[in-house]
């Protein structure tokens, strides 16, 4: 990295560790029952977790409106992904060994296309003061980061930059895929995002005079489809599913997806898909990895800064809702095809990845993943729903989404990155959790991780933490060999 770079590193790493990520804590959800206090586990991991299930509410039942209403207020715009190296070098407290001439080049590769974001971060210094346990400064960082959440994307210089580089690519005859790739790496313009996640999925082909010939026959394919296994009588093989389906639908409680309109259009998506991928069939949360496709799809018939919340979607017209809904199916089966491993026979391959997981965390962080045994906590039972809903439960669906134009982004290498992902979460909230000191208080963090106030901003900085795990691991990858 040339001098300006470590000038800078070296002069604001520690502001971006007092008060980057730095959170207010707010009282947890979720509440223990009148048990008496134990500073230590004595039973087994599993009966401890089953007792506290019993405990506290169920963790699936979150509360997503103001996420929708920050959507529909044009708040998933885009943000460069800060550096991968330096301004990283001390966020995490761990030490890994890394050539120089491996880390320059990754610094280089990751930071030079994403500069603007550095000076946002520089700007986030003010956020704190001296103090950083003061409330006087967690106030002051809690207002800046919710100013900060309702700036308008479409008022930034960089952002309107980078629209313009996106329009060019989109309106090229023959789109080249993995300069898309890169210039979505770091988020897309709401905008140009329906388009973009099309192209990304693999759902429309690169030439641009071949999409709406490709789109219109897919929306009629899809038509033929809900025709042929869905409007027909419902085959008892296939009841569970349907049933199952019924179930988790009405669970979303956002007011938009209560409507009858939207929970047939999930209805279809979910049974269709389900009937195509016999090997898996329909696994419960699957729900919640067609959210992001629907809200992205749905904005595109939408003006900018339209109130999602209080839309009626039965005021749009059956020729849009079919294409939304075709849409978002289509793009479903593509991104679930290269990670459908999770759903077959019992969900061994998220089993396998939550393995990995902690393999990986032990080997990077001893002392956390010494510390989340000594008090009994499983692996499985916090990480297998960040694998399973992609981490959808866990940040606001603005940031889920913003999440996605990376995930979309990785391609084929979206399985691998998405286990790095999940390390540089968990290793967020190392601080905290090493707080902990019982079983309990673990476990309620970890189901309720305080990130209702994330913002792109903060989506940027994990996953560019959790390539810069990637990269650190790629030419040492023990830790993804061992199966259990």
């Amino acid at each position: 990295m040339g001098d300006h770079g470590q000038k800078y590193a070296s002069d604001n790493d520690m502001n971006l560790k007092n008060s980057f990520w730095k959170k207010n804590i707010r009282n947890l959800p979720g509440r223990a029952s009148p048990k008496k206090e134990s500073k230590s586990v004595s039973s087994s991991a599993s009966t401890s977790f089953d007792d506290f299930q019993e405990s506290v509410s169920d963790a699936w039942e979150i509360e997503a409106e103001d996420e929708i209403l920050r959507i529909s207020a044009g708040e998933c715009a885009d943000s460069a992904h800060p550096p991968a190296s330096s301004c990283y070098r001390n966020r995490f407290p761990y030490d890994v060994k890394i050539s120089k001439r491996v880390a320059h080049s990754a610094a280089v590769n990751v930071i030079n296309s994403h500069k603007a974001s550095i000076e946002e971060i520089h700007k986030s210094k003010h956020y704190s003061n001296s103090d950083p346990q003061g409330e006087s400064s967690s106030q002051a960082y809690k207002e800046s980061r919710h100013t900060e959440n309702r700036i308008n994307f479409s008022n930034s210089e960089v952002d309107t930059n980078k629209l313009t580089k996106f329009q060019v690519l989109l309106e090229s005859n023959l789109l080249q895929l993995e300069d898309l790739k890169k210039l979505s790496w770091s988020g897309v313009p709401v905008e140009v995002r329906p388009m973009t996640w099309r192209l990304l999925a693999g759902y429309l082909p690169t030439s641009s005079e071949r999409r709406q010939q490709a789109l219109d026959r897919k929306r009629i394919d899809y038509a033929n489809l809900v025709k042929q296994y869905y409007d027909t009588d419902k085959d008892e093989v296939y009841k569970d599913t349907y049933r199952q389906i019924h179930i988790d639908i009405p669970r979303m409680s956002t007011p938009l997806f209560q409507q009858t309109t939207v929970q047939e259009m999930f209805e279809r998506i979910l049974f269709i898909w389900a009937i195509r991928h016999p090997a898996s069939g329909y696994v419960q949360g699957m729900n919640d990895l067609v959210t992001p496709f629907y809200v992205v799809f749905l904005q595109e018939y939408l003006p900018i800064g339209t109130n999602i919340e209080k839309l009626d979607v039965s005021s749009i017209s059956k020729e849009n809702r079919d294409s939304l809904e075709a849409d978002s199916f289509w793009c479903l089966s593509k991104f679930l095809d290269g990670i459908q491993d999770n759903y077959i026979f019992a969900q061994l391959g998220i089993q396998y990845k939550v393995n990995q997981l902690k393999e990986l965390i032990q080997r990077i962080d001893g002392t956390l993943h010494g510390h989340l045994m000594k008090h009994g906590i499983d692996y499985l039972q916090f990480s297998f729903r960040w694998m399973n809903n992609l981490l959808t439960r866990e940040l606001p669906l603005r940031c889920s989404i913003r999440l996605w134009d990376t995930y979309l982004a990785e391609s084929d290498c979206f399985a691998t990155f998405q286990l790095y992902v999940c390390a540089a979460f968990l290793l967020h909230w190392r601080q905290e959790l090493l707080e902990e000191k019982d079983f309990q208080g673990l476990m309620i963090m970890l189901q309720n991780l305080q990130t209702q106030n994330w913002t792109d901003t903060d989506i940027s900085l994990l996953v560019a933490e959790a390539y810069r795990l990637k990269f650190t691991f790629a030419d040492a990858p023990n830790h993804l060999t061992t199966k259990r």
